[in-house]
């Protein structure tokens, strides 16, 4: 299970992780916007000190500082010890520290009272709608801490340390007003072992994939399996196949709910090669029934030789798999030598999302905590204990790293700036729900690729037209 989830049921779990801090999340917010005086997400209680080279964001030295942190599958020692660091530079101040299962929960009647946090970690089942809070101006926007210089890698600024997309991932309406610990990308896990004692080499094209698929299943072993109750694990390739075949464009195109934009090329094609998938017979048997945990573990038993999934896959499957299978995540082969960004890109998003409350009497110091906890020495001793990548680029430099863990991070560094992601998926979870039908229906041979584009389409278009939903772009 993703940290992220613990308290909640799997369906919603991947959309957790792309949420990004845009996410439409359990409307708690309804009421978070009562005794709004905030004027535009700036604080009217910021009672730091003058601004310094040592001490860039104006932190007071004896304010207490109160740190609200989700307390998941990550735990909270990654946060604690980031406090322990704001107190070896302010140690007249008293630090409060609360991990927490049901943030939203704790936090709704505190912003309606006026009275939240000085940071809070806004993640986790019934997190606080960021949507809500920004329109009711109850964020404080980031754009000084981002451009404040790194607590430990002199001549750069904070927003400079971060990895591709993160700062985009906390941004709404223009301000950036959330910053995400953890990064996420998706792409084809493998063993890496099992590849070896076969003689098999990763592909690099989809031409190059589906004569090794046929090759694999000679051998006695399903090419792919994937999460079938879950339609979205495969929805991840197949939309990665079509951002690299169209680019940006198209993921905008897709995002912004422009006429006709599931009917792109590239769309079509990407889920042509699925139903390829399918009509081959490449698909392991009874793969559409089978849950998360049941598709992942046939994959390491080596029923199957692929399975699309985030890189939270190798936390989640200690003690499932088995010693030497030595799992590593692959990005999506090319579909073409036309394909508008490069077979190294991947689809990427960063998570565990933190902010600063406009009405939080100690603002400035918020901010500091977090220009600590997003220092390279913090994050890597996060990455060291969860085997997870932080959203500081750089992090895990150095480290001793696990097969997948160490995937990953090669992955993101050939990726550089060729990282994307949809957020029609955050944006609109009817729509996502439509594309998940229409992609399982399509990878079980009861759609074709043609009926897969109009069927996507005409819910994209209905929800275009429906006054009621809030549109967002890109």
């Amino acid at each position: 299970m993703n940290p992220d989830s613990q308290v909640r049921p799997y369906p919603t779990r991947r959309t957790l992780l792309k949420t990004a801090a845009l996410v439409t999340a359990p409307a708690l917010g309804g009421c978070v916007t009562a005794g709004n005086d905030s004027g535009g997400g700036t604080t009217t209680k910021d009672n730091g000190a003058d601004k310094t080279a040592e001490n860039p964001l104006g932190v007071k030295a004896d304010a207490p500082l109160e740190v609200v942190v989700f307390k998941g599958g990550y735990g909270d020692d990654y946060a604690t010890r980031a406090e322990a660091g704001y107190k070896q530079r302010y140690p007249q101040a008293a630090i409060d520290h609360k991990g927490l299962q049901k943030v939203g929960e704790a936090m709704q009647p505190r912003f309606v009272a006026g009275n939240p946090p000085d940071v809070v970690d806004n993640t986790g089942a019934g997190r606080l709608d960021i949507a809500t809070l920004v329109g009711a101006s109850q964020v404080t926007d980031l754009a000084d801490l981002l451009d404040a210089p790194s607590l430990d890698q002199p001549g750069k600024k904070v927003r400079d340390t971060l990895l591709p997309g993160v700062v985009d991932d906390g941004t709404f309406a223009g301000k950036t007003v959330a910053l995400n610990f953890t990064y996420t990308v998706w792409g084809l896990w493998y063993s890496k072992s099992l590849f070896a004692e076969r003689g098999w080499q990763y592909p690099k094209t989809w031409d190059e994939m589906v004569t090794l698929a046929g090759e694999i299943k000679k051998s006695g072993v399903a090419p792919w399996t994937y999460q079938g109750k879950y339609p979205e694990y495969i929805n991840d390739p197949l939309l990665s196949m079509a951002a690299k075949t169209g680019g940006p464009d198209l993921v905008k195109a897709v995002d912004n709910l422009e006429p006709g934009a599931w009917k792109q090329e590239g769309l079509v094609q990407a889920a042509t090669a699925f139903a390829e998938l399918a009509g081959k017979g490449y698909l392991m048997s009874g793969s559409e029934a089978l849950s998360h945990t049941e598709a992942q573990a046939a994959w390491c038993r080596r029923k199957a030789a692929f399975i699309p999934c985030g890189s939270w896959l190798e936390s989640e499957q200690k003690g499932v798999a088995p010693a030497g299978f030595d799992m590593v995540m692959g990005t999506v082969p090319a579909l073409s030598g036309a394909d508008k960004l490069p077979v190294t890109a991947v689809q990427a998003a960063s998570s565990e999302s933190f902010l600063v409350p406009a009405k939080a009497k100690n603002p400035a110091g918020g901010k500091e905590y977090l220009r600590i906890l997003f220092s390279k020495q913090s994050a890597t001793a996060f990455a060291q204990a969860n085997s997870t990548l932080p959203a500081v680029a750089g992090a895990t430099d150095g480290l001793t790293l696990t097969s997948g863990l160490g995937s990953v991070r090669d992955a993101v560094t050939a990726a550089g700036a060729d990282t994307f992601t949809y957020r029609f998926r955050t944006w609109y979870a009817p729509l996502a729900k439509a594309v998940d039908d229409a992609t399982g229906e399509l990878v079980n041979k009861r759609i074709s690729p043609a009926d897969w584009s109009a069927r996507i389409q005409k819910a994209a278009d209905a929800l275009a037209k429906d006054s009621t939903v809030a549109k967002y772009t890109r």
